[in-house]
């Protein structure tokens, strides 16, 4: 019973905040599908930001959702095809979640060096080149994680099958031979060169935005009134994107290693650790919002006003 009503209260709370990023994300594409329908020009940090909120909402759908289901009861609403589909489609959106984060922090850091920089030569081709990149980020991860849907099964419930681990709704095979290391080994390093790309390029703002401050903070004193000045917002957008992203993605890839390892169950990987990888989708359109002033005037024309 005690079991049950945890299993409730988790559900509860999972799809309370699932609906809450669902409504984040939808407002940021429905701002976007305006723009687009009304001839607005959209500049390459907007198509950024597109690729980006379409993956969280699917990121949402397709982790999120069964395993709310999952925590409400509900056993057996995905077959076999329906656990592979599900499981494909988040690897996929976590893999372009990932670079959208990457390529949105290196067009940025990009855009804001000084004229004498080095990076400054490659701003109008990163321009250029940005529609293009996103695309075939889309084709590249779907390749990469072609084999996802091989290792993953709909509900296993026979404890003598000890190599699938269950997860309520879908079952995942994991094993340890030498063709799982290699493959697991290739993901990794494409995870982690856009997690160095990110890192390096949000650093590298952090810095810039900081020695601007001090160069104009004469400025900044002159209006008192001003609470926070624009470095100050800027550099508040990067971190808590950036942070909300590495505490998202590195409990993401700590479930997924031991998913890969483990033979035996792992509870404490459904539940307690569940809304920390989704925070990000969640978090994400609400810091898009707050921070971008088309967007805030949009959804809160008392706010844009003031």
């Amino acid at each position: 019973m005690k079991m049950a009503s945890d299993n409730l209260a988790m559900g509860i709370f999972l799809f309370s905040q699932i609906t809450v990023g669902m409504l984040g994300n939808s407002s940021i594409l429905f701002y976007y599908v305006i723009l687009i329908f009304t001839g607005k020009h959209l500049m390459p940090k907007d198509l950024i930001l597109e690729h980006l909120t379409f993956a969280n909402c699917l990121s949402l759908i397709s982790k999120g959702i069964p395993q709310t289901m999952a925590h409400f009861g509900f056993k057996d609403f995905l077959d076999d095809v329906g656990c592979k589909l599900i499981m494909y489609i988040y690897r996929v959106m976590r893999g372009m979640s990932l670079y959208a984060m990457c390529l949105l922090s290196s067009f940025q850091a990009i855009t804001i060096s000084p004229s004498n920089s080095r990076w400054h030569k490659f701003k109008h081709r990163a321009t250029k080149y940005i529609g293009p990149s996103c695309s075939l980020s889309w084709l590249m991860h779907m390749l990469l994680n072609i084999l996802t849907p091989a290792r993953v099964s709909g509900p296993v419930y026979n404890k003598n099958v000890t190599n699938w681990v269950n997860y309520g709704y879908c079952s995942w095979f994991a094993s340890s031979n030498v063709t799982i290391k290699l493959y697991m080994f290739l993901l990794c390093f494409s995870d982690g060169l856009c997690l160095c790309l990110m890192a390096c390029s949000s650093v590298s703002m952090v810095s810039l935005l900081y020695r601007h401050k001090r160069q104009v903070k004469h400025i900044h004193s002159a209006h008192h009134f001003l609470k926070v000045s624009p470095e100050d917002r800027a550099t508040q957008t990067i971190l808590i994107l950036v942070c909300t992203f590495a505490i998202s993605y590195s409990v993401s890839s700590i479930r997924l290693v031991f998913r890969t390892s483990s033979k035996g169950p792992m509870l404490w990987g459904v539940s307690v650790f569940l809304f920390l990888e989704i925070c990000f989708p969640i978090v994400c359109p609400f810091v898009l919002i707050s921070k971008i002033k088309s967007i805030s005037s949009l959804f809160f024309p008392c706010c844009g006003k003031r």
